[in-house]
This record gives C-alpha cells, sequence and structure tokens, in this order.
C-alpha cells in the first residue's frame, strides 16, 4: 500500500472535523528481500512487505491514538484516536511539529529498489565464499545473509507538515568458525548502507574470516591493570550504551548516568560525540525525523564536555528547548519516542586520529580487544560495568599471542575519561559509529 499526500490531509482535517485540536498521520510502508546462504546453496528466501497508518489527535491537552493496516477504515480510525483522548491524562506539553523544508540527504538508491531475485542470491553467495576462501581453517559459517529494503514514509499534520520520502537499506552479515588443533574461534562481520554501492558483500565474509582465525591458539592471562585498545567493534558496543542516555527522555525521568550533567565534562578531552540524520548512505540518515522535524547535526560532546541531549518536540517542551530531529517509531503501531539517527565518535580538536596500521606502536603493553560479551548489560544509572573479552596481547608494539576469557570491568563515563588516542579507522554498525580507542589504565582479570 502506497499513500497519496492528498488523502493524509484529508484524514487530518476528518480529525480536525470530529473535534481534535491538533492532529497527525504517520504512514509507513516497508518491502524487504532476505537470502540466507548454507553450504553455497540457498537455505532461505524470503520476499515480505507491510503497510499502515497511524492517527494521533490532541483534545484538551490530551492525547488520543489508533492505528490500521486498511486505508479505507481511516473514519473509524479517527473516532478510535478521539475517543482515546478523552480517558488519556492531561499533559501539557503536547504538541505536534510545525512546518519546516526536509533536509537535502539522499537515502534512496534505484538499484535496490528495483533488485532482482537472482541478484540477490549472487550476492548472498559472495559472502560466504568469501569467507571460506579467506582462510582453509573456517569449517563452518552461520547465517550468511543479504538483506535489500525499500521504505515509504508520509507525515501529515495540522500544523503545516505534509511530507513524504522514500528510502533504501541492504545489509551483509555472517558469522564464521575457524577451527585448528581442536580448538575453534568465532568470528563476525556486519556491513550496512542505505546505498549498494558503499556494500562489500566479499569483504563481510574475509574480514569475518580474519577476526575468528586472529583468535586461534588463545590463552589465558593473569589479572593487570593495563592499557587497552578497544577495536572499533567493541568501541561502537559501549557508545551504544553511552547513547541511551543521552536521551532527553531517559533523562527527564532521572534513568540516566548524564542526568544534571549538562555543561560538564563527563568523558575524555580527546574524543567529540556527535549525531546527524545527514550522513549520506548511513543507515540511520533521513531528511526528517518520525515527527517531521527536519534532520540536522547536533554536537552531543565536544572535547569532553556534554553540551546536549537528544530531543523529539514532547521532550524539547519540557525542557524549554527545541526538538533535535530525533523523534523515532518502531513501526506505524508505534509512538514516537527519542532515539540516535546516526551517533559517531571522532577526534577532538584536542586530538589527531592515528592511522590504524600504526595503532599497535602507542601500546608497549596491553590487550587489543576485539570482542566483549554483555556490554548491554551496563548498568545504564550508575555506568558500572563488568564484560568477558577477548583479543590479542600486545608486547612492544608487536602482537605476542590471542587473549581469551579474560574480564574488564569499571565505569562508564570512567572508561572514557581514560581515552588517550583516537584510531583513523571509523566503521558504522547500524546508526552508531566509532573508530579504534586507546584507553589507559583499564583493571583486566582473569
Amino acid at each position: 500500500m502506497s499513500l497519496d499526500l492528498g488523502i493524509a490531509a484529508e484524514i487530518v482535517a476528518d480529525a480536525l472535523r470530529s473535534g481534535a485540536d491538533h492532529a497527525e498521520l504517520f504512514f509507513r510502508s516497508y518491502r524487504n528481500l532476505s537470502v540466507e546462504i548454507k553450504d553455497q546453496a540457498l537455505e532461505s528466501f524470503s520476499s515480505s512487505s507491510n503497510s499502515g497508518y497511524a492517527v494521533r489527535v490532541i483534545r484538551n491537552r490530551r492525547l488520543g491514538f489508533s492505528f490500521s493496516t486498511d486505508i479505507r477504515e481511516a473514519r473509524n480510525v479517527v473516532s478510535r484516536a478521539t475517543e482515546a483522548s478523552g480517558s488519556a491524562d492531561e499533559d501539557p506539553f503536547l504538541t505536534f511539529a510545525v512546518d519546516a523544508p526536509l533536509s537535502d540527504v539522499p537515502v534512496c538508491d534505484d538499484s535496490i529498489r528495483t533488485m532482482q531475485d537472482d541478484t540477490a542470491i549472487r550476492l548472498a553467495l559472495q559472502i560466504e565464499k568469501a569467507a571460506y576462501d579467506a582462510d582453509r581453517r573456517i569449517k563452518r559459517t552461520r547465517k550468511p545473509k543479504a538483506s535489500f529494503t525499500v521504505f515509504e514514509t508520509v507525515i501529515a499534520n495540522s500544523c503545516g507538515i505534509n511530507a513524504r520520502y522514500d528510502a533504501t537499506a541492504c545489509s551483509a552479515q555472517i558469522s564464521v568458525v575457524a577451527e585448528s588443533g581442536g580448538e575453534s574461534q568465532t568470528g563476525w562481520d556486519y556491513r550496512g548502507s542505505r546505498f549498494l554501492k558503499d556494500i562489500s558483500f566479499e569483504e563481510a565474509g574475509r574480514t569475518a574470516a580474519a577476526s575468528a582465525v586472529r583468535l586461534l591458539g588463545s590463552r589465558r592471562i593473569r589479572g593487570t591493570k593495563a592499557d587497552i585498545i578497544l577495536d572499533s567493534t567493541v568501541a561502537n558496543e559501549f557508545l551504544g550504551v553511552l547513547a541511551s542516555s543521552l536521551s532527553a527522555d531517559v533523562v527527564q525521568k532521572s534513568k540516566s548516568l548524564l542526568a544534571g550533567r549538562l555543561h560538564s565534562c563527563i568523558i575524555s578531552p580527546q574524543i567529540n560525540i556527535t549525531d546527524s540524520g545527514l550522513l549520506p548512505g548511513r543507515i540511520g540518515s533521513r531528511p526528517i525525523d518520525d515527527e517531521g522535524v527536519a534532520s540536522q547535526t547536533t554536537q552531543l560532546v565536544q572535547e569532553g564536555t556534554l553540551l546536549s541531549y537528544l530531543f523529539n518536540t514532547v521532550t524539547a517542551n519540557k525542557a524549554q528547548a527545541v526538538s533535535t530531529g530525533n523523534s523515532l517509531r518502531g513501526g506505524f503501531s508505534s509512538l514516537p519516542s527519542v532515539g540516535v539517527t546516526n551517533i559517531f565518535i571522532e577526534p577532538s580538536g584536542t586530538s589527531t586520529s592515528i592511522p590504524k596500521h600504526s595503532f599497535f606502536r602507542t601500546l608497549q603493553k596491553g590487550l587489543y580487544v576485539v570482542d566483549a560479551m554483555g556490554v548491554h548489560t551496563a548498568n545504564p544509572i550508575s555506568g558500572d560495568f563488568s564484560v568477558g573479552v577477548s583479543g590479542l596481547w600486545i608486547e612492544r608494539g608487536e602482537v605476542a599471542f590471542p587473549v581469551k576469557e579474560a574480564l574488564i570491568s569499571g565505569n562508564l563515563l570512567e572508561f572514557f575519561s581514560k581515552v588517550s588516542a583516537v584510531g583513523d579507522d571509523i566503521r558504522f554498525f547500524g546508526p552508531s559509529g566509532s573508530p579504534s580507542l586507546l584507553i589507559s589504565d583499564v583493571d583486566i582479570s582473569a
């Protein structure tokens, strides 16, 4: 199902005629093609689609909400939303986004929109073949998968917004198992973009294979305090935990370790953290957010100092601020919440990035962490964490041996405060991106 802008505007008008003070329509559809491979044969092939719309109304400062997958039910959806507002609590901060120009950011790729089944299968086959070809010790693969999606979004409201955009996304992912001498190690890789040209399906397979092979022969180490390098994949996981604390909604509910820390130094002055919906090709990029606010770039942390939280319209009203264009919905049946677009770490003006090939030379003794388990279990309020890690032990700037079953622990803000160098190898995994990070004096236990 597609939705015409004129029909969207008429549904909003119908809600106003039904007694709403303000009304909004949100429509989203998607069409997905997904291919999974096993032993260079087609394991699964799925083509799915879904579409639907939701109506929000504000009546007497009370919110009503209803949704459907059938456009013929629009009048009933409006009636249900209006009726629901009667039993909602009054909220003085309720408002809808006002009209503003769409941001100019490319998010749609015709080569994904017109993807043929045989092309999708061929690309998925490349992922697994590249992994097996990379090293003879790769014995098994798990879920080599290629995915291609087309989205349509329409937002209209009584405050002047009547907008539509199309977007695409594609991804490649694979897990592999390397075996040698009775030992096995796993590796994983993921690539994602809104543009097909940005994805190397073969590189995903090769990288996953290299990640597994480099850990063969792992040994345990004694507990120590040492410098560590977080690989960009692991740094992204820690960034994801910190990003959740940057939501104004979480801050206003006093469930964030960053509550009350605005304009104070929270982490190392070596790094900036930015959120931007305007990065070409990135998965989180879009011309408007899910309330119709134009996407923008927000400097969240500059030289270690917290400058801003992420806002949608309601949380911005509560803080007497303006929306940062960070309203997200899980789908047409979900209410707006606050989330990142593309959040990423980069060197601040007081630091320079270190080329990846020479990053190890900065480490006389320490651990290069390539995998971490349980980062998501970090306490979102205190920031305390304890995670299992594996990686490579470094001596005098060279790899000495792979390490297994180590543990690092600490506090998230203290951890990021110890960042002393930033790599030049930024990678995005979904909506978050980070380079490798050198972190000083970390407690490592066996």
